[in-house]
C-alpha cells in the first residue's frame, strides 16, 4: 500500500484574489475548509489570517508568516539560522526527506528562533515550522530552542513560543529523544533566573514536544480546536479499547480540565501576548 501526502492548498500560489467571488473560480485560487466544508477564496482567507470566517477553523501557517503577524515590523532578528540537520545515523531516505522538507517549507529545519518586539515588548521568540517534516523535533530543533532560552536568560528577557509538531523525529533516534531533556533543562534554568515563558500551542502539538517544552511554560495558551497530546486519540483508543470523550485532546477539552490558561484566536494573539509580556516583565513596561 502506498501513502501519498495530501497537497497543501495554501502553498505555492503565485497570486491571490480578494473581493467578490466569481461564480466559477479556478480551483487553485480556492480552498475547502476541512471543518465546515465551505469553499473559500485564498485571498480572502489570507486577509483573515488564514482563519475560516464561517467556522473559525485555524489553518496551518508557516513560521515566517506567523512571525510577520506577531512581531513588530523590522524588529525580528533571527538566531542560529546556520544550523542544519545531518543524517548522523545514516537512516535510509532521511537525506532526501530533509531535502524535500527544505524545498516545501523554504526553511533549513523545523523551527525559527530569534529576538523581536511584540507591540514594543522585547522577547525571545521561537516558532515551529509545520511544513518542515510537520515541525518534528530533531537535534537541530532542540539545540536552537535551548540556545534561545540561554540567550534570553543572558539578556534578561522573556521567551514567547509557538509550537506545532508531530513529535520527536524518529530518523534521529535517541538523539531526538534527548532534546526533550535538554530543552526542559534550558526552560528550568531560564525560569529559575526569574524570567517569563509564554507558549501558544497550535494544531497539532503532540509527542515529545508536548512532553517537554510545550507544556512547561508559565502561561500556556492555545489556538481554537488545536489537537494537543502525547499519543493521538486513535492510538489511545486502540490501546485501551474504549471510546474517548468527544473533542478529547482538543484545546477546549484541555482548557476545561485545567491544562491550558486560555484559548486565543489568532487575530487576538499579538495584543494578548503584548499585554502578558508588559504585565509580567520589567523590560516590557
Amino acid at each position: 500500500m502506498k501513502f501519498k501526502k495530501p497537497k497543501n492548498p495554501l502553498e505555492g500560489l503565485t497570486r491571490w484574489v480578494s473581493g467578490p467571488v466569481p461564480q466559477e473560480m479556478p480551483e487553485e485560487l480556492t480552498v475547502d475548509c476541512p471543518r465546515c466544508g465551505k469553499t473559500l477564496p485564498t485571498g480572502d482567507l489570507l486577509d483573515q489570517m488564514n482563519v475560516c470566517p464561517n467556522c473559525g477553523h485555524h489553518f496551518k501557517i508557516s513560521a515566517r508568516q506567523r512571525l510577520n503577524w506577531i512581531c513588530d515590523k523590522g524588529t525580528f532578528q533571527e538566531t542560529d539560522k546556520e544550523l542544519v540537520s545531518v543524517n548522523v545515523l545514516d537512516f535510509p531516505g532521511y537525506d532526501r526527506k530533509l531535502e524535500n522538507a527544505g524545498l516545501e517549507s523554504s526553511e533549513v529545519d523545523g523551527v525559527v528562533t530569534g529576538f523581536g518586539r511584540i507591540c514594543g515588548a522585547e522577547t525571545g521568540i521561537f516558532v515551529m515550522e509545520p511544513y518542515f517534516m510537520m515541525g518534528s523535533m530533531g537535534s537541530v530543533v532542540g539545540e536552537k530552542i535551548t540556545r534561545l532560552f540561554e540567550s534570553a536568560q543572558d539578556k534578561a528577557l522573556p521567551v514567547t513560543g509557538f509550537t506545532v509538531s508531530g513529535g520527536a523525529r524518529m530518523q534521529e533516534g535517541i538523539l531526538s529523544l534527548m532534546q526533550m531533556a535538554k530543552t526542559s533543562g534550558a526552560v528550568k534554568r531560564h525560569s529559575d533566573a526569574g524570567f517569563l515563558y509564554v507558549c501558544v500551542l497550535t494544531d497539532p502539538t503532540t509527542g515529545g514536544v508536548t512532553a517537554s517544552f510545550a507544556m512547561e511554560a508559565d502561561i500556556i495558551l492555545a489556538e481554537p480546536f488545536a489537537l494537543i497530546g502525547f499519543a493521538g486519540p486513535r492510538v489511545i483508543e486502540q490501546t485501551i479499547h474504549k471510546k474517548l470523550p468527544e473533542n478529547f485532546q482538543r484545546a477546549e477539552f484541555l482548557l476545561e480540565k485545567g491544562f491550558l490558561d486560555d484559548i486565543v484566536e489568532r487575530k487576538r494573539q499579538k495584543n494578548m501576548l503584548a499585554r502578558i509580556l508588559k504585565l509580567h516583565t520589567a523590560k516590557g513596561r
